[in-house]
């Protein structure tokens, strides 16, 4: 029996306004007669880890631990790159981020790229997308896509404002993320008034900002995203006494790696423990303003008595550090960055069931389709969720069950090598660039969640062991050199597309503050290395 006592807070969905409805779509192939509906809620930087205890412990979030007690959720669950762009392009492809080659924020897919809502619909699903896509190619602003390019240049330049908080003292400011509640309010609206009264199934996905940090206006003209804003109403929703405030090792012993990310990321200097508590604390309001957005769409769909017919998904695309290991954003393999919630109740599917499995997000695309019941195509890179949540099924015993390990890599901006991360059960191996020219890591996540200790030195066969599977799935050396090539090959051609202005243009975005005060020596930095090879720089 779904009990759904707090039903009061979906009745503010009644009163918005109708639907756009240039999103829907209709399949002309006859979808299978008991396929069920699905609803797929994703939203931006939510820590999977908050999902399951202890992290659940610091902030209410019923709604999700009401898909945890009707559904399975997966314990283990990664990006398969952490960051906006290229995490979304394998969602929506099935493919790892090397096939896809979405390699930062402003290279993702083709627009006309088929995904599996596409291939949905021409099996007779009715299709209608809503707010925060993002894994098409060409968005982004200039500086996070020169950033990028740039990260092999020799130079280290603030690329963020510094961290902070800003809160709305009002007891009942709810609506704080307007942009979200408003495509929250256009989903509900298409279910109540189209949705409802379909024959076919329907798929519906919602996309949310939250809890990405808002723009940084002030850390320049192409600001970043450091502000970690909410309205007292949140913020009450979280247990300030169980925030833990992370270990941060001296600055002198950070991987070299992690040092640049966090320089980049404005945060070497100092921050007192009631900040990096304040910082914890909004974030998780935020994410407990994302949680209601998800309660929203689960409570029309209970009201439409459409719930019972709904396969219902939530995910992000990523995780959100918040000051661990001395950062904010994601961009890292480190758990809080790179660990993903994912829970899925409906019909057929487990109750009250955590599964310890490493999965990720490239395995939403064949389970989508597995749920409508369509053939898996075979060059995917994910596997059906299906078989490992689904109540026990005779057809399932012929399908091939997910392997021991999930990939993850970057390739963007804040991080100056190509990064590449093999998680299995208890290892998690994170090797860099070509193998050789950057000291890999490697954490036994069982014995040390926190991530403190990298033992690869220690234990030399576990690491050469991961690193030998790692190359065997993915030719990494020879994956860093292309996305190195192309950095060099966008980042001449931008330089080309501005001409005479490129000085000043370059010397205006994010990094203004540092590069203003030394712009010849950060320019020569740059014609140094557009006159080197391609081979990374050893670090």
């Amino acid at each position: 029996m779904l009990l759904l006592c707090v039903s009061v807070v979906a009745a503010s969905a009644l009163a918005a306004p109708a639907p756009e409805t240039t999103g829907e779509r209709q399949g002309t192939v006859q979808a299978w007669p008991d396929a069920p509906n699905v609803v797929l809620v994703v939203s931006d930087s939510f820590d999977g880890r908050l999902t399951f205890y202890p992290g659940s412990q610091v902030v209410t979030l019923p709604f999700i631990n009401f898909m945890k007690a009707h559904g399975t959720s997966f314990m283990n669950a990664y990006t398969n790159s952490p960051i906006c762009c290229p995490s979304r392009a394998a969602m929506w492809s099935g493919l790892f981020t090397h096939l896809t080659e979405s390699w930062n924020n402003f290279k993702g897919l083709d627009p006309n790229y088929t995904t599996w809502m596409d291939i949905m619909e021409k099996h007779g699903y009715r299709t209608q997308k809503f707010g925060k896509l993002d894994y098409t190619a060409g968005h982004h602003s200039i500086s996070n896509r020169v950033e990028a390019w740039t990260r092999d240049v020799a130079f280290l330049l603030r690329q963020e404002g510094r961290p902070m908080v800003n809160l709305i003292p009002k007891k009942t400011k709810v609506r704080v993320m307007e942009e979200d509640w408003k495509n929250t309010d256009r989903a509900v609206n298409w279910l109540r008034k189209g949705a409802v009264n379909y024959t076919q199934p329907f798929v519906l996905y919602l996309g949310l900002n939250l809890p990405h940090p808002y723009p940084s206006p002030s850390s320049g003209e192409n600001f970043g995203s450091s502000t970690f804003h909410t309205s007292l109403y949140w913020l009450k929703k979280v247990s300030f006494d169980d925030i833990k405030v992370p270990t941060w090792l001296p600055l002198s012993e950070m991987h070299p790696i992690d040092y640049y990310s966090s320089y980049t990321k404005n945060c070497t200097g100092k921050f007192t423990e009631k900040e990096i508590k304040n910082i914890r604390a909004f974030y998780y309001a935020m994410c407990a303003e994302t949680d209601a957005m998800l309660g929203e769409i689960i409570l029309a769909l209970r009201q439409l008595d459409l719930l019972e017919k709904t396969i219902v998904i939530y995910t992000s695309d990523h995780g959100e550090l918040a000051m661990e290991h001395r950062q904010f954003y994601k961009m890292s393999m480190y758990e809080a960055s790179a660990h993903v919630p994912l829970l899925i109740m409906g019909p057929g599917i487990k109750a009250n069931v955590q599964l310890s499995d490493v999965v990720s997000l490239v395995d939403i695309y064949p389970t989508m389709l597995d749920i409508a019941g369509i053939p898996l195509p075979q060059n995917l890179s994910g596997y059906s969720l299906l078989p490992l949540s689904e109540v026990s099924k005779n057809e399932h015993k012929f399908k091939t069950l997910h392997p021991p390990w999930i990939l993850s890599e970057f390739h963007g901006c804040n991080v100056n090598a190509s990064t590449y991360m093999l998680r299995t059960n208890q290892w998690k191996y994170i090797a860099y660039s070509d193998g050789v020219s950057v000291l890999p890591q490697l954490f036994d996540v069982s014995s040390d969640p926190d991530e403190l200790t990298n033992i690869a030195t220690e234990f030399p066969e576990i690491t050469y062991s991961l690193d030998q599977k790692l190359r065997s799935i993915i030719n990494y050396p020879k994956v860093s050199a292309s996305v190195h090539q192309y950095n060099k090959e966008q980042f001449i051609k931008w330089k080309q597309s501005i001409g005479q202005n490129y000085s000043n243009v370059i010397a205006n975005l994010r990094w203004h503050q540092d590069w203003l005060k030394e712009p010849r020596k950060y320019e020569s930095a740059i014609d140094q290395w557009l006159k080197t090879s391609t081979n990374p720089k050893k670090i």
